[in-house]
């Protein structure tokens, strides 16, 4: 008869000896564009967070981070860069956002104007 002790098998038995991994060696990097592009789908009509997660293979919450951390207009690049078509809100921030540019063109040129009407001479 044999003792318990002689036949449980010793669970470090037969297996390699393992590098110790720290947390942030295991993490995997995600480049930006791939960041950008998951948050672009979850805006996706019919599109949940869970499952656009569960479909790229990363953890729900972590999407739902780059969601909150994402500028608005990381998430209307990436989907200009789609060519999808813009919702009412995406093309009302986008022409807010021209008219501010223009507007300030506006300005420019009128100081520039006002600069060389002095010093004409």
């Amino acid at each position: 008869d044999l003792s318990r002790e002689e036949w449980t098998p010793d669970p470090g038995a037969g297996k390699l000896p393992q590098k110790e991994v720290s947390m942030a060696e295991s993490r995997r990097k995600h480049s930006d564009e791939f960041k950008r592009e998951a948050v672009r789908l979850t805006y996706e009509p019919g599109r949940s967070v869970a499952a656009v997660a569960s479909d790229l293979g990363i953890d729900r919450s972590l999407l739902q981070r780059w969601r909150v951390q994402m500028r608005p207009d990381d998430v209307a690049e990436a989907v200009a860069r789609t060519g999808k078509p813009r919702t009412t809100s995406d093309e009302i921030q986008h022409l807010r956002r021209e008219l501010a540019r223009v507007t300030e063109e506006r300005e420019i040129l009128k100081k520039a104007l006002a600069f060389f009407a002095k010093h004409r001479g």
